[in-house]
């Protein structure tokens, strides 16, 4: 993927850039695997607002995204990679042998007719997952399970991997996209290569509509506001007011720790990830 940038027509236009699509070969989902996606505008059931600033945004349509990869022993092929609004990677169809077709993320690399195959026996080639166990040392990963069975859950955004360090007992040694060292299961499946779409994060928006688009609304600085609406707010000018930075419940935003110091997964953590 390429990053493409547009002639200054409008003020807007003048520094927005965007994907050139050259990946893509299918414009239109497959029906049987899309899904309505309501919108929530950041409530929960009670009609609460429980995530700020979002709201509005196109409309779109859920792609079912096989997390799971449990479809062993039948070898499948990609029909075609797509866009999906709903993540950052690419996605690509899957065709199985006996005739399903499944969304899986689509790695860097991965082109229309690849094989694609689940399982312990699979080939150590981009695309194919396997449990942990059958993954040389050294690999780079994604699509990774923290539980055996529960689906992936680490590396699923454009351009994020992993790296298989070690194996000690019922576990093995992955260095995280975050730095992190951490055991997961040797039961759980990794997809070996790395996500695609790698330019995504040097995309530049160029305006504020185009956010918009996406459902994300504006935010406003706490500092602006009054002493009622923020512990920021009031003041002559830009008073800081002699405190330090907090959010609007009051809660420290700089440097306090607010991981639990008895967190359960402690125990699975090598090393944490680097400052």
């Amino acid at each position: 993927m390429s990053i493409k940038k547009y002639k200054p027509t409008t003020p807007s236009r003048r520094f927005m850039e965007g994907s050139t699509f050259e990946e893509i070969t299918k414009s239109k989902p497959e029906k049987s695997l899309v899904e309505i996606l309501h919108r929530h505008a950041g409530r929960n059931h009670h009609g609460h607002v429980t995530q700020r600033h979002r709201g509005g945004g196109s409309k779109r349509f859920y792609r079912l995204i096989d997390f799971k990869r449990n479809k062993d022993g039948i070898p499948g092929k990609v029909t075609a990679i797509e866009y999906d609004p709903n993540r950052t990677a690419r996605i690509a169809l899957v065709t199985y042998k006996d005739g399903e077709k499944r969304y899986i993320i689509a790695p860097e690399g991965l082109k229309v007719g690849a094989p694609i195959e689940n399982g312990s026996h699979s080939e150590i080639i981009t695309g194919a997952c396997l449990p942990l166990k059958d993954i040389p040392l050294g690999s780079t990963i994604h699509h990774i399970e923290m539980k055996p069975g529960k689906g992936a859950q680490i590396a699923r955004s454009a351009g994020a991997s992993a790296q298989l360090a070690g194996k000690e007992g019922e576990f093995a040694q992955v260095i995280l996209p975050s730095g992190e060292m951490r055991k997961i299961p040797l039961a759980c499946r990794a997809v070996l290569g790395q996500v695609g779409n790698l330019d995504h994060m040097n995309i530049s928006m160029g305006k504020a509509g185009r956010s918009r688009w996406k459902g994300i609304r504006p935010y406003v600085r706490g500092a602006v506001m009054n002493p009622c609406d923020h512990p920021h707010g009031g003041g002559e000018g830009k008073n800081s007011r002699g405190r330090v930075p907090v959010s609007l419940w009051g809660q420290a935003t700089k440097g306090l720790k607010t991981r639990k110091r008895k967190n359960p997964s402690n125990q699975y953590i090598i090393s944490r990830r680097k400052k």
